[in-house]
Protein backbone atom coordinates (compact mmCIF):
# COMPACT_ATOMS: atom_id res chain seq x y z
CA UNK A 1 0.00 0.00 0.00
CA UNK A 2 1.14 3.65 -0.85
CA UNK A 3 1.22 6.25 1.89
CA UNK A 4 -0.74 8.83 1.20
CA UNK A 5 -1.69 12.44 2.79
CA UNK A 6 -2.56 12.62 6.39
CA UNK A 7 -6.41 12.72 6.26
CA UNK A 8 -9.16 13.75 8.87
CA UNK A 9 -9.87 10.27 10.18
CA UNK A 10 -13.50 9.14 9.99
CA UNK A 11 -15.44 6.87 11.62
CA UNK A 12 -16.64 3.63 10.80
CA UNK A 13 -19.43 3.45 9.11
CA UNK A 14 -22.29 0.96 7.76
CA UNK A 15 -22.47 0.62 3.64
CA UNK A 16 -24.88 -1.52 2.82
CA UNK A 17 -28.24 -0.44 3.31
CA UNK A 18 -31.05 -3.22 4.57
CA UNK A 19 -28.61 -4.98 6.67
CA UNK A 20 -29.74 -7.78 9.14
CA UNK A 21 -31.13 -6.18 12.17
CA UNK A 22 -29.44 -9.15 14.09
CA UNK A 23 -26.08 -8.30 13.40
CA UNK A 24 -23.73 -6.92 16.50
CA UNK A 25 -23.55 -3.73 18.09
CA UNK A 26 -21.51 -1.27 16.46
CA UNK A 27 -17.96 -0.41 18.53
CA UNK A 28 -15.01 1.14 17.54
CA UNK A 29 -14.34 3.63 15.24
CA UNK A 30 -14.64 3.56 11.51
CA UNK A 31 -13.72 6.17 8.63
CA UNK A 32 -16.01 7.63 6.28
CA UNK A 33 -14.74 9.21 3.01
CA UNK A 34 -17.38 11.56 1.74
CA UNK A 35 -18.47 14.24 -0.88
CA UNK A 36 -18.45 17.86 0.28
CA UNK A 37 -21.92 18.18 -0.50
CA UNK A 38 -22.77 15.77 2.90
CA UNK A 39 -20.83 17.93 5.47
CA UNK A 40 -23.89 19.27 7.30
CA UNK A 41 -26.01 16.09 7.10
CA UNK A 42 -23.63 13.45 7.59
CA UNK A 43 -21.68 15.05 10.58
CA UNK A 44 -25.66 15.66 12.17
CA UNK A 45 -25.80 11.27 11.12
CA UNK A 46 -22.50 10.73 12.54
CA UNK A 47 -23.42 12.43 15.76
CA UNK A 48 -26.76 10.24 16.13
CA UNK A 49 -24.91 6.86 15.23
CA UNK A 50 -22.77 7.42 18.07
CA UNK A 51 -25.58 8.05 20.89
CA UNK A 52 -27.14 5.13 19.21
CA UNK A 53 -23.85 3.37 19.45
CA UNK A 54 -21.89 4.50 22.96
CA UNK A 55 -18.32 3.34 22.35
CA UNK A 56 -18.01 4.46 18.85
CA UNK A 57 -16.87 7.54 17.37
CA UNK A 58 -17.49 8.60 13.52
CA UNK A 59 -14.99 11.08 11.78
CA UNK A 60 -15.13 12.29 8.27
CA UNK A 61 -12.93 13.29 5.29
CA UNK A 62 -15.15 15.37 3.59
CA UNK A 63 -13.90 16.75 0.19
CA UNK A 64 -14.44 16.27 -3.58
CA UNK A 65 -15.59 13.48 -4.46
CA UNK A 66 -13.14 13.02 -7.42
CA UNK A 67 -10.12 13.47 -4.61
CA UNK A 68 -11.49 10.62 -2.17
CA UNK A 69 -11.92 8.04 -4.99
CA UNK A 70 -8.09 8.85 -5.61
CA UNK A 71 -6.89 9.10 -2.30
CA UNK A 72 -8.68 5.80 -1.68
CA UNK A 73 -6.98 4.38 -5.00
CA UNK A 74 -3.65 5.37 -3.76
CA UNK A 75 -4.22 3.35 -0.20
CA UNK A 76 -6.02 5.71 2.11
CA UNK A 77 -7.23 4.06 5.10
CA UNK A 78 -11.53 3.74 5.20
CA UNK A 79 -14.70 2.30 5.76
CA UNK A 80 -17.24 3.73 4.04
CA UNK A 81 -17.46 6.06 0.71
CA UNK A 82 -20.31 8.47 -0.16
CA UNK A 83 -19.87 9.83 -3.31
CA UNK A 84 -21.96 12.81 -5.03
CA UNK A 85 -22.84 10.72 -8.12
CA UNK A 86 -22.87 7.43 -9.54
CA UNK A 87 -19.88 7.95 -12.18
CA UNK A 88 -17.48 8.51 -9.26
CA UNK A 89 -18.97 5.21 -7.40
CA UNK A 90 -18.58 3.05 -10.63
CA UNK A 91 -14.93 3.93 -10.94
CA UNK A 92 -14.08 3.34 -7.26
CA UNK A 93 -15.79 -0.38 -7.94
CA UNK A 94 -14.06 -0.98 -11.25
CA UNK A 95 -10.85 -0.41 -9.09
CA UNK A 96 -11.78 -3.21 -6.71
CA UNK A 97 -12.36 -0.36 -3.42
CA UNK A 98 -15.73 -1.65 -2.67
CA UNK A 99 -16.87 -4.78 -0.81
CA UNK A 100 -20.51 -4.73 -2.11
CA UNK A 101 -23.08 -3.40 -3.91
CA UNK A 102 -23.62 0.78 -3.10
CA UNK A 103 -26.91 1.82 -2.31
CA UNK A 104 -28.47 5.47 -3.70
CA UNK A 105 -29.49 7.65 -1.26
CA UNK A 106 -30.67 11.15 -2.36
CA UNK A 107 -30.74 13.16 -5.59
CA UNK A 108 -29.25 16.95 -5.37
CA UNK A 109 -29.81 19.29 -7.99
CA UNK A 110 -28.28 22.92 -9.23
CA UNK A 111 -28.95 26.23 -8.53
CA UNK A 112 -27.44 29.80 -8.96
CA UNK A 113 -26.55 31.45 -6.10
CA UNK A 114 -24.90 35.12 -6.27
CA UNK A 115 -24.03 37.46 -3.03
CA UNK A 116 -27.11 38.85 -1.08
CA UNK A 117 -29.31 40.79 -3.26
CA UNK A 118 -28.24 39.50 -6.47
CA UNK A 119 -26.63 43.04 -7.31
CA UNK A 120 -26.13 41.96 -11.19
CA UNK A 121 -29.44 41.10 -11.98
CA UNK A 122 -28.79 37.25 -12.90
CA UNK A 123 -32.53 35.85 -13.65
CA UNK A 124 -31.75 33.00 -15.94
CA UNK A 125 -28.50 30.78 -16.23
CA UNK A 126 -28.41 32.60 -19.55
CA UNK A 127 -27.53 35.43 -17.78
CA UNK A 128 -24.21 33.71 -16.85
CA UNK A 129 -23.15 33.83 -19.84
CA UNK A 130 -23.32 37.60 -19.96
CA UNK A 131 -19.85 39.66 -20.80
CA UNK A 132 -17.98 40.61 -17.84
CA UNK A 133 -19.67 38.39 -15.19
CA UNK A 134 -17.64 36.75 -12.80
CA UNK A 135 -18.94 33.74 -12.74
CA UNK A 136 -17.51 30.15 -10.08
CA UNK A 137 -18.39 26.58 -10.89
CA UNK A 138 -17.02 23.34 -10.01
CA UNK A 139 -14.23 21.70 -12.11
CA UNK A 140 -15.55 19.03 -14.75
CA UNK A 141 -13.86 16.53 -13.11
CA UNK A 142 -16.27 16.86 -9.89
CA UNK A 143 -19.76 15.72 -9.99
CA UNK A 144 -20.77 19.36 -9.50
CA UNK A 145 -18.98 20.03 -12.65
CA UNK A 146 -20.21 17.24 -14.47
CA UNK A 147 -23.71 18.27 -14.01
CA UNK A 148 -22.77 21.98 -15.19
CA UNK A 149 -21.81 21.04 -18.09
CA UNK A 150 -24.60 18.90 -18.55
CA UNK A 151 -27.05 21.75 -17.87
CA UNK A 152 -24.89 23.78 -20.57
CA UNK A 153 -25.07 21.14 -23.03
CA UNK A 154 -29.26 21.00 -22.27
CA UNK A 155 -29.76 24.98 -22.34
CA UNK A 156 -27.03 25.67 -25.28
CA UNK A 157 -25.28 28.11 -23.49
CA UNK A 158 -21.30 27.77 -22.69
CA UNK A 159 -19.97 29.65 -19.71
CA UNK A 160 -16.78 31.28 -19.50
CA UNK A 161 -16.26 30.58 -15.66
CA UNK A 162 -13.27 32.87 -13.67
CA UNK A 163 -12.52 29.86 -11.58
CA UNK A 164 -13.20 26.07 -11.52
CA UNK A 165 -13.19 24.77 -7.85
CA UNK A 166 -12.42 20.96 -6.60
CA UNK A 167 -15.40 20.91 -4.54
CA UNK A 168 -18.70 22.41 -4.29
CA UNK A 169 -18.08 24.10 -0.64
CA UNK A 170 -15.15 26.28 -2.43
CA UNK A 171 -17.80 27.39 -4.98
CA UNK A 172 -19.94 28.58 -2.27
CA UNK A 173 -16.93 29.85 -0.92
CA UNK A 174 -15.99 32.15 -3.53
CA UNK A 175 -19.48 33.82 -3.78
CA UNK A 176 -19.97 34.25 0.55
CA UNK A 177 -16.17 35.83 0.29
CA UNK A 178 -17.59 38.87 -2.32
CA UNK A 179 -15.02 37.08 -4.85
CA UNK A 180 -17.33 36.37 -7.62
CA UNK A 181 -20.46 37.38 -9.01
CA UNK A 182 -22.35 34.10 -9.33
CA UNK A 183 -21.83 30.34 -8.54
CA UNK A 184 -23.38 27.02 -9.48
CA UNK A 185 -23.91 24.92 -6.28
CA UNK A 186 -26.22 22.87 -5.01
CA UNK A 187 -29.43 23.58 -3.41
CA UNK A 188 -28.74 22.15 -0.29
CA UNK A 189 -25.49 23.90 0.59
CA UNK A 190 -27.43 27.42 -1.10
CA UNK A 191 -29.93 26.40 1.60
CA UNK A 192 -27.25 25.65 4.46
CA UNK A 193 -25.85 29.26 3.21
CA UNK A 194 -29.09 31.06 4.31
CA UNK A 195 -28.82 34.64 4.15
CA UNK A 196 -25.33 34.86 3.00
CA UNK A 197 -26.29 34.75 -1.05
CA UNK A 198 -29.50 35.15 -2.92
CA UNK A 199 -30.63 31.75 -4.80
CA UNK A 200 -31.84 31.77 -7.62
CA UNK A 201 -33.69 28.17 -9.40
CA UNK A 202 -33.71 27.35 -13.14
CA UNK A 203 -35.09 25.11 -14.97
CA UNK A 204 -32.69 23.42 -16.69
CA UNK A 205 -31.29 22.01 -13.71
CA UNK A 206 -33.72 19.55 -13.33
CA UNK A 207 -32.48 17.61 -16.11
CA UNK A 208 -28.72 17.41 -14.39
CA UNK A 209 -30.20 15.69 -10.80
CA UNK A 210 -26.79 13.88 -9.13
CA UNK A 211 -27.96 10.58 -7.51
CA UNK A 212 -25.51 10.03 -4.16
CA UNK A 213 -24.38 6.20 -3.71
CA UNK A 214 -23.06 5.03 -0.61
CA UNK A 215 -21.06 1.87 0.20
CA UNK A 216 -18.58 -0.02 2.52
CA UNK A 217 -15.30 -0.37 1.28
CA UNK A 218 -12.65 -3.28 0.66
CA UNK A 219 -10.86 -4.17 3.45
CA UNK A 220 -12.53 -2.14 6.50
CA UNK A 221 -11.36 -2.36 9.60
CA UNK A 222 -14.66 -2.44 11.17
CA UNK A 223 -17.14 -3.05 8.13
CA UNK A 224 -19.61 -4.42 10.57
CA UNK A 225 -19.89 -0.72 12.58
CA UNK A 226 -19.57 0.73 8.26
CA UNK A 227 -22.53 -1.69 7.49
CA UNK A 228 -24.72 0.03 10.29
CA UNK A 229 -24.02 3.17 9.67
CA UNK A 230 -24.95 2.85 5.98
CA UNK A 231 -28.16 1.13 7.40
CA UNK A 232 -28.66 4.77 9.51
CA UNK A 233 -27.79 6.74 6.35
CA UNK A 234 -30.21 4.78 3.71
CA UNK A 235 -32.82 3.93 6.74
CA UNK A 236 -35.95 6.89 8.14
CA UNK A 237 -33.47 8.31 10.08
CA UNK A 238 -31.13 9.30 6.94
CA UNK A 239 -34.21 9.71 4.72
CA UNK A 240 -35.20 12.35 7.51
CA UNK A 241 -32.16 14.97 8.01
CA UNK A 242 -31.07 14.73 4.29
CA UNK A 243 -35.03 15.84 3.27
CA UNK A 244 -34.62 18.49 5.90
CA UNK A 245 -31.56 19.49 4.45
CA UNK A 246 -32.87 20.07 0.74
CA UNK A 247 -31.83 16.77 -0.77
CA UNK A 248 -34.35 14.64 -2.83
CA UNK A 249 -35.03 10.77 -2.53
CA UNK A 250 -33.19 8.57 -5.02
Amino acid sequence: MRPVPAIAAVVGIATIAGCSAHQTDATGSVTVFAAASLTSTFTELGSRFEQDHPGTSVRFNFAGSADLESQLAQGAPADVFASADTDTMARAAEAGLLAGEPADFATNTLTIVTTPGNPTGIETFADLARPGSQVVVCAPQVPCGAATEKVERAAGVTLAPVSEESAVTDVLGKITSGQADAGLVYVTDAARAGSDVTAIPFPESGGAANRYPIAVLDGSANSGAARQFVDLVTGPQGREVLAAAGFASP
